[in-house]
C-alpha cells in the first residue's frame, strides 16, 4: 500500500517513521534502507515494513506486512500483504 503525504505534513520521513516506533533496517543485497515494526514483540513475525520514496516535496510511503519468514530454501521472498484496509496513520503508528 502506498500512503503519500507532502513534506510540511510530516517533515523529515525517516524521523517521522522512527517516531512511529519503526527500526531503520539497511538490506545489504538490494542495497536499499527500509523501516521495519514488529506486530508482536516476542516474534520476528509477522511485522510492518516501510519503504521511503522522496518525490519533490511529496513523500511516499510503501508499506505491506510481512506475515512470515520465506518458507522454502533458496528464496528471499516472504509471505506479504501490499494492500489491505489500513488507516492513513493509524498502520504506521500503530501501539
Amino acid at each position: 500500500m502506498k500512503l503519500q503525504f507532502q513534506k510540511s505534513e510530516i517533515g523529515n520521513a525517516a524521523v517521522f517513521i522512527r517516531r512511529c516506533g519503526y527500526g531503520e533496517y539497511y538490506d545489504r543485497r538490494m542495497r536499499k534502507t527500509s523501516y521495519m515494526k514488529r506486530a508482536r514483540m516476542s516474534d520476528m513475525f509477522p511485522r510492518y515494513h516501510v519503504y521511503i520514496e522522496e518525490q519533490g516535496e511529496e513523500v511516499v510511503l510503501d508499506l505491506h506486512l510481512d506475515q512470515k519468514r520465506p518458507s522454502y530454501e533458496g528464496s528471499a521472498m516472504h509471505s506479504g500483504e501490499y494492500d489491505g484496509a489500513f488507516d492513513r496513520l493509524g498502520c504506521l503508528c500503530y501501539y
